[in-house]
């Protein structure tokens, strides 16, 4: 009677491959919507720092809007208020402001 009882919850359990289909497309719904659209804007970052160049006007990790002096491998000479120049690493400019973005105070 046991060896019937064993038989038959046996036959009842699904594939254990079917077991794993959650969490497989959960894994493929994780990587969609999150890992690849920060991998692109990640490349999409990298591409603009590494084509910045003198006259620029950028955006820093901090929040402050800048014009580009210098440009070398690994910094960027920026120019925040006139005869106000720091260096900045190039990796932490967020942003380049497009020519058309000017402020209208500026």
């Amino acid at each position: 009677m046991l060896e019937l009882l064993t038989a038959a919850a046996g036959a009842d359990a699904p594939p254990a491959w079917l077991q794993f289909m959650p969490l497989v497309a959960m894994g493929l719904i994780f990587w969609f919507l999150i890992i690849r659209p920060q991998m692109r804007r990640q490349k999409e970052h990298q591409q603009k720092v590494a084509a910045m160049k003198k006259g620029d006007k950028v955006v820093t990790a901090g929040g402050l809007v800048a014009k580009v002096i210098k440009v070398d491998d690994d910094y960027a000479e920026l120019e925040l208020a006139q005869g106000v120049r720091v260096k900045a690493v190039k990796s932490t400019i967020g942003d380049i402001i497009p020519p058309a973005g000017q402020a209208a105070n500026d």
